[in-house]
């Protein structure tokens, strides 16, 4: 294979990695694919039958509003500031001496000029001396209110959450997606759990639509930055 046609080659695989990238991350990114998951899931359990005595309400008396089944709602108050700091200071100081003479040598040295001092033939020296200092500092801050499902109550009692909220103004969509777990009683009793509760929280707050492909520089670009 030729140069040129290794460079025509690679130029077409970096076009084509987004979309490859963006196919492979859909099913789960997708608003869809997350409202109709959720739909089967709540189809699939068990209706109350049309003609016949139900006494749930009887036996829901005495319970609150909090979530604690299968697809039931619960808000989340994502309450996220992280901050990091860290400093790094080293020092390194090193100094070498090293001389060279002949006191003696077959009374040779008596026949050298006086200015030469046979003792004293060579002599150097050598200093190393390095210090470096770094710091570095990020702070984070995110605010929302989401309202998310249960996807699944495990075996302890803990509640499996996944939320979604996607936004869609002339053709730009905002999605967020949520999901982790929590303890039911972590849970207020106004159906509401706070982030820093929340287990294994993960948030992704993403854009496709115009907007975003406007901010994405072109393959060319980005195959020019990858070689040099």
């Amino acid at each position: 294979m030729t140069k040129s046609s290794w460079i025509l080659s690679a130029a077409a695989t970096l076009a084509l990695a987004p979309a490859l990238a963006s196919a492979q991350a859909a099913p789960s990114d997708s608003y869809d694919v997350l409202y109709a998951r959720y739909l089967e899931s709540a189809r699939q359990m068990n209706a109350r039958p049309a003609n016949g005595p139900s006494i749930d309400w009887i036996s829901n008396l005495g319970l609150d509003s909090r979530a604690r089944r299968l697809n039931d709602l619960v808000t989340i108050r994502v309450i996220e500031n992280i901050e990091g700091a860290g400093t790094a200071d080293s020092a390194l100081d090193k100094n070498s001496k090293a001389a060279a003479g002949v006191s003696q040598m077959f009374g040779v040295e008596k026949a050298l000029p006086s200015s030469i001092d046979p003792t004293n033939l060579v002599a150097a020296a050598s200093g190393t001396t390095f210090k470096g200092s770094g710091a570095t500092s990020r702070t984070g801050t995110l605010t929302a209110t989401i309202t998310a499902r249960v996807t699944e109550v495990l075996p302890n009692g803990d509640l499996v959450l996944e939320g979604a909220r996607e936004i869609e103004i002339n053709g730009d969509r905002q999605m967020v997606v949520l999901t982790g777990v929590a303890r039911p009683r972590d849970v207020s009793d106004e159906n509401v759990v706070l982030s820093p509760s929340i287990g294994q929280l993960r948030i992704r707050y993403f854009g496709r639509g115009l907007m975003k492909d406007n901010l994405k520089p072109g393959w060319l670009v980005r195959f020019l930055n990858k070689v040099f």
